[in-house]
């Protein structure tokens, strides 16, 4: 399933701290704890709890939180499918990069072993 001009701008426009609760609540509701969760995320962007806080604070899209990420060169390696969406058909770079994340705090909530979910074996 291929994603819509309209599905791409409102991902470019949510913001990173709207979702980050849902994300808290996803993971904890599993017995994954938020320092997990954190270790993801830096994983992916590059951003310790110090920025992703600032982040928050600021209210930034998610089209400022990636431009500001300095993307893992394996996140590629990040693949399937998320809400119905595959990775690899996901031509919009950004878009990608939201999914990457949704894909790594639905692997952390599913019980993944921590080096597979950042992709180290």
């Amino acid at each position: 399933m291929k994603t819509t001009p309209e599905h791409d701008a409102r991902m470019a426009k949510m913001t990173f701290a709207s979702v980050y609760p849902h994300y808290i609540t996803k993971i904890e509701s599993k017995g994954r704890t938020k320092e997990e969760l954190h270790q993801v995320i830096a994983w992916l962007t590059g951003f310790d709890d110090k920025k992703l806080q600032e982040l928050m604070d600021e209210k930034v899209t998610f089209e400022s939180f990636f431009q500001q990420a300095k993307l893992n060169p394996n996140a590629h390696l990040i693949t399937g499918a998320i809400c119905g969406y595959r990775m690899e058909e996901i031509e919009n770079s950004l878009t990608r990069q939201v999914r990457y994340l949704d894909k790594l705090v639905d692997e952390l909530a599913k019980g993944k072993k921590m080096e597979k979910i950042l992709r180290q074996g």
